[in-house]
C-alpha cells in the first residue's frame, strides 16, 4: 500500500538543498516509496470543524540546481494523509499555534502529525528544559529585573537570551563586570513585559555547541559540534559556527536517556537537544536541523530512520 505524505514547511524555493533536513527527510520518504505533497501555512485552514489542504504533489532530487517539481494543488482533507511533518521554522508566533490547532484536528482525522501540535504548543524551545533541570546548569526563566540582576550577581557570566527566537539571535553573554546588563535585560524583556532566559555561562562553548538528534527518544550516534567563531559566544551554523561531527560521550548519552522517554510520550519524534559541555541548554521540537551535515559525514541516513519511525507509529 502506497503511504501519502504532506510537509508543511517554508517555500521550498528558497531552501539551501544541500543542507536542508527538511529535503532529507523528503527525500527518505520518496526513497521508500512514499507520495509526497508540499504545503505552506497559508495553504491550512478549517472548514465545519474539517482540517484542510491546500497541497502541492511534489518530486523531490538530490540536486544543487533543480531538487523539486511541483504538481497541480489539491484541496483535500488534511486527515486523509498517512502522515504530515510539521517543519515551518519558527518564530513560534500567533500564527504558529494557529497553524497546531488546525494539524491537532488533523490528526484527529486521521493523519500521524509529526511532531504532535499539541507537544509543540506545550514544549518551548528553551522553557521545556525546566521538565530536565537535572541535566541543566544553572537558569532562571523570569520578567522581572531584580530578579535578572540577582542572577548575574550570583553567578559574574550570564548569557540572556529571548523564549521565542532562533539561529542564535537575540543572545548575549553579559560577563562578570556588568557592563550593559541592564539595558540588555531592558531591551529583551521590553522593560520587563516578556519572559526571558538566564542561563550561567558555560565556558566549554568554545569547544562546540553540540547538536543532538533524537528518533522517537532514541539518540543519533554522533552530534554536531557547532564551533563558534573567534570572538564569538554563539556556536549556531546560522551565526557563523563551524560545524564538526563527533561521537556522542557517555554524558551525551545520559541526557539523552533522561529526556527520551518524555520526548516518546509527548509523540516528540524528531527532536534536536543542544549540549554545551556537561549541560543541556534547549530542546528543538519545531524544525530541528544538522542531518545532512551529519549524514555526509557520518555515513548516515537520518531521514531514512526518521520516516522509519514514522512507518513503526503508522503500524
Amino acid at each position: 500500500m502506497t503511504r501519502t505524505l504532506a510537509v508543511v514547511m517554508d517555500p521550498i524555493a528558497t531552501i539551501k538543498p544541500h543542507k536542508d533536513t527538511t529535503l532529507a527527510l523528503m527525500l527518505a520518504a520518496q526513497k521508500r516509496g512514499w507520495v509526497l505533497h508540499y504545503l505552506e501555512m497559508q495553504d491550512l485552514w478549517l472548514r465545519d470543524g474539517v482540517a484542510m489542504g491546500r497541497a502541492h504533489p511534489i518530486e523531490v532530487f538530490d540536486d544543487r540546481t533543480r531538487w523539486f517539481a511541483l504538481g497541480k494543488p489539491e484541496e483535500r482533507p488534511l486527515g486523509g494523509f498517512d502522515a504530515i511533518l510539521m517543519r515551518k521554522d519558527p518564530p513560534f508566533d500567533l500564527e504558529y499555534i494557529t497553524a497546531t490547532y488546525i494539524l491537532e484536528r488533523a490528526q484527529e482525522q486521521g493523519a500521524l502529525v509529526v511532531n504532535h501540535p499539541r507537544a509543540l504548543r506545550d514544549a518551548n524551545e528553551k522553557v521545556f528544559i525546566s521538565w530536565f533541570a537535572q541535566c541543566c546548569a544553572p537558569t532562571v526563566i523570569a520578567r522581572d529585573m531584580q530578579i535578572l540582576r540577582a542572577f548575574h550577581a550570583e553567578h559574574g557570566d550570564v548569557i540572556y537570551k529571548p523564549l521565542d527566537g532562533m539561529g542564535g539571535t537575540g543572545i548575549f553573554r553579559i560577563p562578570r563586570d556588568g557592563l550593559n546588563l541592564g539595558s540588555v535585560i531592558e531591551m529583551l524583556t521590553a522593560h520587563g513585559r516578556r519572559h526571558i532566559m538566564a542561563q550561567r555561562y558555560i565556558p566549554e562553548i568554545v569547544h562546540g555547541d553540540k547538536r543532538i538528534l533524537m528518533i522517537d527518544g532514541e539518540p543519533v550516534p554522533y552530534a554536531l559540534a557547532r564551533i563558534p567563531q573567534p570572538g564569538e559566544t554563539r556556536g549556531n551554523l546560522a551565526a557563523g559556527g563551524r560545524g564538526e561531527p563527533r561521537p556522542l560521550t557517555a554524558r551525551d548519552r545520559w541526557i539523552a536517556e533522561q529526556v527520551g522517554p518524555t520526548l516518546r510520550e509527548r509523540g516528540l519524534i524528531f527532536v534536536g537537544l543542544d549540549v554545551i559541555g556537561d549541560y543541556l541548554t534547549e530542546i528543538n521540537v519545531t524544525s530541528p536541523t544538522c542531518a545532512r551535515e551529519l549524514d555526509a559525514a557520518c555515513g548516515l541516513d537520518i531521514g531514512g530512520a526518521v520516516i522509519a519511525a514514522i512507518e513503526h507509529r503508522l503500524q
